[in-house]
C-alpha cells in the first residue's frame, strides 16, 4: 500500500523554466531583491579588497625596498642599451614615488616596478642598476628622522630633504631610531589597518542585510505560495482530493514549500555570492599580474572535472536517498495511522522487520551521499593545495626577477584560498538546487490542476429557497464506466422530509454529493426550485443545502467555533441551536461549557455527542433545505428519540432528506424513496410501502426480526 505514496517523480534536475517561475514571485518584492543584490555585491568587493589592501601594506610599508638606479652612469651606457632596456628605465624612472638624491634615483620595488630578468642582468652589468636593498625616504628638517640622519651620518646618503639607507644599515639601528626613519611606514600601516577594520564591519552590515533580506523574500514568499496552494486545494472538486492523499497534499503545503524557500536563501543567494567571488578572484587576479593569473587558471580544468563528476554522482545519490526517505515515510505513515491493526493482528515483528529493510535501504543511500561528499571535499583541497604551490614556485621566481612584488604574491595565495571556497559551495549547493526543482515542480503541477467545479451561475436564490427538488434521469459515475446513478428521476415538495432507503452501494449517498455539487452530474439535471443546480453560484447553493455527512468532522477549537462555523452568532443564537437539538444539556457538563477545546478530531468527546454538535451546527446556519446522511447511525436509542423530537419542530416548513439504514427512524417521512443498483424502485408512504410487500418491505422485515431476535 505505501507504494501509492511514490507514484510522483522523485528528483527534478535543474529546470530553467521551473526557475523562471520561481524567480517570478520576487515581483511583489523587488525592492527587497535590489538591496539584496547591492548587500551581496558590497560584502563580495569588501572582501576582494582586504587582499589587495594587504598587498599594498606589505609592497609600500613593510618591506618596502627600493631600487637604486645611478643616473650619472645611466647617461654614459644610454647609447648602447637596447630599446626595451630603454623603455623599462624609462617606466621605472617616471614612477611618481621615485626619490632622487644626487645621482641617484631611488625607485620603490612594488607591483608598479615589473622588469624582464634578462633586461635587469643587463643593467646590473652596465652598473646601471646599484644594490637592489635600500630604504629611501623624505623627511622634515628638525623631525625624528632628522635627528636619526645627524646621529648616523656615515651610514645615509642625503640631499636636501632625501635620504636613503642600506637595509642592513637600518636594521642595525636601535628600534627607536628604525621607528623615527620609518614614521611614514608607521602612519600609513595604521591607515590600512583602520581602512581594513571598516572594510571589515562593512562587510559584516552587508552580509547581515543580505542574510535578513533574502531570509524575509523566502519567507513572504512561502506565505503568497501556501496561501495560493491552500486557495487552489480547497476550490477543487472532490473528485481531485479522492485521487490524491491527504499527506501529499499536506506535504506540498509545508515540505515543498520549504524547498522553494531554500532556492531563495540557501541556493540563489549562495550561488550569486560564490560567483561573483569567483569571478572577482579572476579579475583580481588578472589586474594584480596577467602572467601569473594565467598559470593559476590553467589549473582550473581538473578541478571543473572533478565538479562536474561529482555533481552527477551527487545527483544520482540524492535520488536515492529521496526515494529511500519516501518509501519509510509512507511506511511510517500507514503503519502508525493503523497500529490498532497490527498490534490486533501480532504483526509487530512482521512490521518491524520491514521497516527495519526500508529503513536499510535508506541507511545504504544515506551512506552514499556522504561517500560522494566526503571524497569530493578533500580532492578539491587537494587541488587547492597544488594551485596554491605552483603560484608561489612560479610567483617566487617572478619576485626574484623583479617581475613580481612579494605582496602580490600573497596575495594570490590568499586569492587562490578565495576562489576555491565557492567551488565546493556550489557542488554542495547542487543537491539543495535538484530539491528545490523538485519541490518547484510538484507545487507548480497542484497550481495548474484545474478540476474545480464550475461556478458561473448568476441566479442567486439565497434566503428565497423553497425547496422543491427535481431529478430529471440523472446518470452519475465516480470513475468513468462505473455508473452509479442511473437513469434516476423523482421529485421533493417543498416542507417534505423525504427518505432514501436501499441496500449499501445504491447510490444513497452520491444523491448528496450531487445535490451540493460536490461532483457534478454526467448526464440530466437536477432542478431547484425550477432552476437549474448549474445556474445557481456555488456559494449560495452551499448555503441553503447543507448535509449531516455519515462521517461527522469537526475542527479543534471550542465547542461554541464548531457551531458557528465562521458565522458572526451571539452567545444566544448558538445556545438555542444547541437546544433544538438536545446538545445544550451535555454541553454544559463539558469542563469549560460551550468554550470548551475540542482535540484534533474531537476525540475527547463521545461519537454521539460529535454528531448531536453537528446537528446544532446545522441549525444555526439556518439552510433551506437539510439532507441528512446516516446521522443517527452511532447515537443511542434515548439520544436518537430526542433528536427526532428535535428535528421535526426545527425542520418544520423546510425541506429534508434523510439517509438511513434504520428504517425506524423514518416511518414519519412524507415520502420514502427505495433505491436499488442506482435506480428509483419504489417510493411512497411508509406503511403503503410495507403494504405492497415489495423491496421496503423485505428491509423492514429484516430489520424487524433481527431486532426481535437481539441483534
Amino acid at each position: 500500500m505505501s507504494d501509492y505514496f511514490e507514484t510522483e517523480e522523485i528528483v527534478k534536475e535543474y529546470d530553467r523554466a521551473i526557475a523562471l517561475r520561481i524567480l517570478s514571485y520576487l515581483k511583489p518584492y523587488r525592492l527587497l531583491a535590489l538591496l539584496t543584490a547591492a548587500a551581496l555585491g558590497g560584502s563580495t568587493l569588501g572582501e576582494l579588497a582586504i587582499p589587495v589592501i594587504q598587498q599594498r601594506v606589505i609592497d609600500d610599508a613593510v618591506l618596502a625596498r627600493f631600487l637604486m638606479v645611478q643616473t650619472d652612469v645611466l647617461e654614459r651606457e644610454q647609447a648602447g642599451l637596447a630599446r626595451d632596456a630603454l623603455d623599462s628605465l624609462k617606466t621605472l624612472m617616471d614612477n611618481p614615488k621615485a626619490i632622487r638624491i644626487g645621482t641617484y634615483l631611488f625607485i620603490p620595488q612594488n607591483q608598479d616596478t615589473k622588469m624582464a630578468g634578462r633586461i635587469e642582468a643587463e643593467l646590473r652589468l652596465k652598473g646601471i642598476l646599484g644594490d637592489p636593498h635600500w630604504y629611501a625616504f623624505t623627511y622634515q628638517e628638525g623631525g625624528p628622522a632628522s635627528a636619526a640622519i645627524d646621529r648616523y651620518k656615515d651610514r645615509f646618503i642625503t640631499e636636501d630633504t632625501g635620504a636613503a639607507i642600506q637595509n642592513k644599515d637600518l636594521f642595525a639601528l636601535p628600534v627607536s631610531e628604525i621607528a623615527a626613519v620609518r614614521m611614514k611606514d608607521v602612519a600609513f600601516i595604521k591607515q590600512a589597518v583602520l581602512f581594513l577594520l571598516i572594510i571589515l564591519v562593512l562587510v559584516f552590515v552587508c552580509t547581515f542585510i543580505q542574510t535578513w533580506t533574502a531570509t524575509l523574500v523566502g519567507q513572504r514568499i512561502m506565505k503568497d505560495i501556501r496561501l495560493a496552494l491552500f486557495k487552489k486545494t480547497a476550490s477543487q472538486s472532490t473528485a481531485f482530493l479522492s485521487r490524491h492523499p491527504v499527506g501529499r497534499v499536506v506535504t506540498r503545503l509545508t515540505g515543498d514549500v520549504e524547498t522553494i524557500d531554500e532556492f531563495f536563501t540557501s541556493v540563489l543567494v549562495a550561488l550569486l555570492k560564490d560567483f561573483s567571488v569567483m569571478i572577482g578572484v579572476l579579475i583580481t587576479l588578472c589586474i594584480l599580474s596577467p602572467a601569473l593569473a594565467g598559470v593559476t587558471i590553467l589549473t582550473l580544468p581538473p578541478v571543473l572535472a572533478v565538479t562536474a563528476l561529482s555533481r552527477v554522482k551527487a545527483r544520482d545519490a540524492f535520488r536515492r536517498q529521496r526515494t529511500a526517505s519516501s518509501r519509510v515515510n509512507a511506511y511510517l505513515s500507514e503503519r502508525l495511522s493503523g497500529v490498532q491493526v497490527v498490534q490486533l493482528f501480532l504483526r509487530e515483528k512482521l512490521s518491524l522487520r520491514e521497516f527495519g529493510e526500508r529503513n536499510e535501504e535508506l541507511l545504504h543511500a544515506k551512506l552514499g551521499e556522504m561517500y560522494v561528499f566526503a571524497t569530493f571535499r578533500p580532492l578539491v583541497e587537494w587541488f587547492s593545495v597544488i594551485t596554491t604551490a605552483i603560484i608561489i614556485a612560479v610567483g617566487s621566481n617572478l619576485v626574484l626577477n623583479l617581475s613580481l612584488s612579494l605582496g602580490v604574491l600573497i596575495a594570490f595565495i590568499n586569492l587562490a584560498g578565495m576562489f576555491y571556497a565557492p567551488v565546493m559551495d556550489i557542488a554542495e549547493k547542487y543537491t539543495i538546487l535538484q530539491s528545490a526543482m523538485a519541490g518547484g515542480e510538484r507545487v507548480f503541477k497542484l497550481l495548474d490542476t484545474e478540476e474545480t467545479i464550475p461556478d458561473q451561475g448568476t441566479r442567486d436564490v439565497e434566503g428565497m429557497i423553497r425547496g422543491h427538488i427535481a431529478f430529471e434521469d440523472v446518470r452519475f459515475s465516480y470513475k468513468q464506466g462505473e455508473e452509479i446513478l442511473k437513469g434516476l428521476t423523482f421529485t421533493v415538495n417543498p416542507g417534505e422530509m423525504a427518505a432514501i432507503v436501499g441496500y449499501t452501494g445504491a447510490g444513497k449517498t452520491t444523491i448528496t454529493n450531487v445535490l451540493a455539487r460536490l461532483w457534478d452530474v454526467d448526464v440530466g439535471r437536477i432542478l431547484l426550485d425550477g432552476i437549474p443546480l448549474q445556474d445557481i453560484p456555488l456559494q449560495a447553493l452551499r448555503r441553503s443545502v447543507l448535509p449531516v455527512l455519515q462521517d461527522v468532522f469537526l475542527f479543534s477549537g471550542t465547542v461554541a467555533d464548531n457551531i458557528k462555523m465562521g458565522l458572526p452568532l451571539s452567545d444566544e443564537e448558538v445556545e438555542g441551536a444547541a437546544k433544538a437539538v438536545y446538545a445544550h444539556e451535555f454541553i454544559t457538563r463539558l469542563p469549560q461549557g460551550y468554550k470548551t477545546m475540542l482535540s484534533e478530531g474531537a476525540a475527547n468527546i463521545s461519537s454521539g455527542q460529535r454528531q448531536l454538535i453537528s446537528f446544532a451546527r446545522v441549525i444555526a446556519h439556518n439552510p433551506g433545505i437539510v439532507i441528512l446522511d446516516e446521522a443517527t447511525s452511532s447515537i443511542d436509542t434515548e439520544t436518537e428519540r430526542l433528536i427526532q423530537l428535535g428535528i421535526q419542530q426545527v425542520l418544520a416548513g423546510r425541506t429534508s432528506i434523510v439517509i438511513a439504514h434504520r428504517l425506524s427512524t423514518i416511518r414519519h417521512a412524507d415520502r420514502i424513496l427505495v433505491l436499488s443498483g442506482g435506480r428509483l424502485v419504489e417510493q411512497g408512504k411508509h406503511q403503503a410501502l410495507i403494504e405492497r410487500n415489495g423491496l421496503y418491505a423485505k428491509l423492514y422485515k429484516l430489520q424487524y426480526e433481527a431486532v426481535d431476535s437481539g441483534g
